[in-house]
């Protein structure tokens, strides 16, 4: 069966054909680094990381790629605030990210490229939109001509009827609808050179528009075309449409091939807002004594493009199904270490195994359906009970038993829940959530050249048996035995 997923840029469900043979190259809109990651972003990392781990489940070789945006309006006006450099006030956010990606199981993608890493690249794109005639200045700031752009609004399908030639917007987002020039590059203002994020141009100092930020990076990684654009649905309009318009404007090619995108998460029923005081992070939600595993489970429930509900009873409905699905493949295992079976017995489980993962592969074959798959595994777990507990008249094989137990780890590898779950065995969840927060710290002291609080930190972790092992992408931290 092939696989397919529904493209946003066609409303329709396609066959995923990949440009290159057995291989994909993914790009998914990665946060703005002003805050700590809430958890409608995490749906949204996570969908990706079901994207991530499916395609290579299938054996596709997977470029991934998930940018960070670490300099916007939101960014310099929280570094205003605080009253230090740009990349002082967005590292502690990256690092707090990273330590969520870890703590939820999220695959490391190949690359994180970061905004501020591709200016030279952003204004050189610009400069072929001026070429051909795309891009003109304003006040200071270069504009994008969408007149000039006839594929504008393909992918949202907005409505262009009252554009008004030359009409401009300058901010980074805005309302949907709110169709107008928008700013390639953004003339310098004394805020900006207040924290650092100016930058010399043929047409003078600023600072790149939000848009051109991803164009850049994702063909600076992937190249000018490739195959999967993925995101939140907020995201569709103006940002991905910006996207392909500057993109395929400079480049005269397709930008990317298929479009998914990730709907909203509700808290209880409604919508996520400050206002309402349901805004939730990762570190939340530990605090209130939430497994990470139960999170993982409680988003494989709704289709990515489903609008999921988020609450309390939910989570806990997800935990006890976690707690019987990982029960059941430990005592399964734990048979198998400790009986000698008799082989002539039929191997009954071999058939369910069979028909769990053909049933998983057809779901997750259809655009990622994750609530079906996980209803596959849901009734091989039945299967696997009740052939347990008919033992004491058919024993089991450790031919059949490590067929099952494959079965476990094969969908694993895509869910990823019991993974976490065998981790939250070991390591206590509020435990987990102090060594991050001191991390993060310790971080910070190590970037202030503070190497004599960096080392107090070290020590208290030490103390609670946390060994720390600084690498190239970011402490990493055992639990001494």
């Amino acid at each position: 069966m092939p696989l397919r997923f529904y493209n946003t840029l066609t409303r329709k469900e396609e066959e995923f054909v990949p440009l290159r043979p057995g291989k994909a190259g993914v790009y998914v809109c990665g946060p703005t680094v002003y805050a700590p990651p809430h958890i409608g972003n995490l749906r949204t990392f996570f969908f990706a990381d079901i994207l991530h781990r499916y395609l290579e489940y299938r054996g596709m070789d997977v470029a991934f790629v998930m940018n960070l945006t670490d300099v916007d309006d939101k960014t310099i006006r929280g570094a205003l605030q605080k009253g230090v450099p740009l990349d002082e006030y967005t590292q502690p956010f990256i690092d707090i990210l990273f330590k969520n990606l870890d703590t939820l199981g999220l695959a490391r993608a190949d690359a994180y490229p970061r905004a501020t890493e591709h200016v030279p690249g952003m204004i050189r794109l610009i400069e072929r939109l001026f070429e051909r005639g795309l891009a003109y200045e304003a006040d200071g700031s270069v504009y994008f001509d969408i007149s000039g752009f006839p594929g504008y609004g393909k992918l949202s399908r907005v409505d262009l009827s009252g554009t008004q030639r030359g009409a401009r917007v300058a901010d980074d987002s805005y309302e949907k609808g709110d169709v107008r020039d928008f700013a390639l590059w953004k003339a310098a203002k004394a805020e900006d050179g207040a924290v650092g994020a100016v930058w010399q141009t043929p047409w003078g100092p600023g600072r790149p528009g939000w848009h051109i930020e991803c164009s850049v990076m994702s063909m600076d990684e992937l190249g000018e075309t490739f195959d999967i654009h993925a995101g939140g649905i907020d995201l569709t309009f103006p940002h991905h449409e910006d996207e392909i318009a500057q993109s395929e404007g400079a480049t005269g090619k397709q930008f990317a091939r298929y479009w998914l995108h990730g709907e909203f998460l509700q808290i209880d029923g409604e919508k996520m807002a400050k206002s309402l005081g349901n805004v939730f992070t990762l570190q939340d939600l530990v605090a209130h004594g939430v497994k990470p595993s139960s999170i993982r489970y409680l988003f494989l429930t709704a289709h990515y493009r489903s609008q999921l509900n988020f609450s309390f009873e939910g989570l806990e409905a997800a935990g006890q199904a976690v707690r019987r699905i990982h029960a059941t493949r430990k005592r399964l295992s734990e048979h198998r270490m400790q009986m000698e079976a008799d082989p002539s017995d039929e191997p009954r489980l071999h058939h369910a195994a069979e028909e769990a993962l053909g049933a998983f592969a057809r779901a997750m074959d259809t655009d990622l359906n994750t609530s079906v798959a996980l209803a596959a595994l849901n009734e091989f777990v039945t299967r696997v009970n009740s052939r347990l507990d008919s033992l004491g008249t058919r024993p089991i094989t450790a031919a059949e038993q490590q067929t099952a137990l494959d079965v476990f780890d094969r969908i694993d590898t895509v869910f990823g829940f019991l993974a976490v779950a065998d981790r939250e065995e070991v390591v206590d969840p509020e435990l987990a959530l102090w060594v991050e927060e001191r991390l993060v710290m310790r971080q910070d002291a190590r970037r202030r050249r503070d190497f004599a609080a960096a080392d107090v930190i070290r020590d208290e972790l030490a103390a609670r048996g946390v060994v720390v092992e600084d690498t190239a992408q970011g402490p990493r931290w055992t639990i001494s035995t």
